[in-house]
């Protein structure tokens, strides 16, 4: 089964200092078509602007995946933690039992743009943690490079969930596949640029699920940019 959810159909904030595209329902924007994917909860794509952001506020039971894609984004938590994320940065926050943070806008000229992903965790209660990883782009040209998984291989930021999260950069002749195991769930965003996933033609923003799928494969990209997760149902 393959769903294209196309970009224009994600659901739109505008707050002023805040511009957001939400794949899923988040906040005020609810779809019951679009409340998730697995444990896929949330994909939302941020544009902050300069020295604004979202002041302190909590979470729980949550893994939430920062992944920069221009600018500077300030990140500062109740656990101590504090940085300045930019592009080619990922960053991921386990709220766990209780954790209280902030992101701002680390510029006082230009937006910040990112995506911010939720995902669903398969342990409660555990004790809150941080961790940040940089993924320079030749890392990631003609390449699947995973960025997050739940066993933090080939450097990825470690997830509680039995999920992994893939970026790659294409353009040209590029092509790469990723194995799907069985009951597996696959879902594919594209962060900018075109190109075909499993026959289907994807611009910046769309998205694809798929189910059922033996293998997801990308080609015919036009400077593309995307993010592939592997996910249980």
């Amino acid at each position: 089964m393959l769903e294209i959810r196309k970009s224009e159909h994600r659901g739109n904030a505008n707050h002023g200092w805040l511009q957001s595209k939400h794949t899923f329902s988040f906040g005020s924007y609810h779809d019951p078509e679009h409340v998730g994917f697995g444990p896929l909860l949330v994909i939302n794509e941020d544009r902050v602007a300069a020295g604004q952001g979202f002041g302190t506020h909590g979470h729980r039971d949550m893994e939430i995946i920062s992944y920069v894609l221009d600018g500077a984004l300030e990140h500062k938590d109740s656990m101590g933690t504090g940085s300045v994320l930019h592009y080619g940065d990922v960053q991921r926050m386990s709220a766990g039992s209780g954790v209280r943070h902030s992101e701002f806008n680390g510029s006082t000229s230009a937006q910040v743009h990112f995506l911010q992903i939720w995902i669903q965790p398969n342990v409660t209660g555990i004790a809150p943690s941080y961790e940040e990883k940089r993924f320079a782009p030749e890392d990631k040209q003609g390449k699947l490079r995973v960025v997050a998984s739940n066993d933090g291989r080939d450097g990825s930021v470690l997830i509680h969930q039995d999920a992994a999260i893939y970026a790659t950069i294409l353009n040209g002749a590029d092509n790469v596949t990723h194995a799907m195991a069985p009951g597996r769930l696959g879902y594919v965003h594209v962060i900018r640029g075109r190109v075909t996933v499993n026959g289907q033609a994807l611009g910046g923003g769309d998205a694809l699920k798929l189910r059922g799928e033996t293998a997801i494969t990308l080609n015919g990209a036009e400077a593309a940019e995307v993010l592939v997760f592997d996910l249980p149902a």
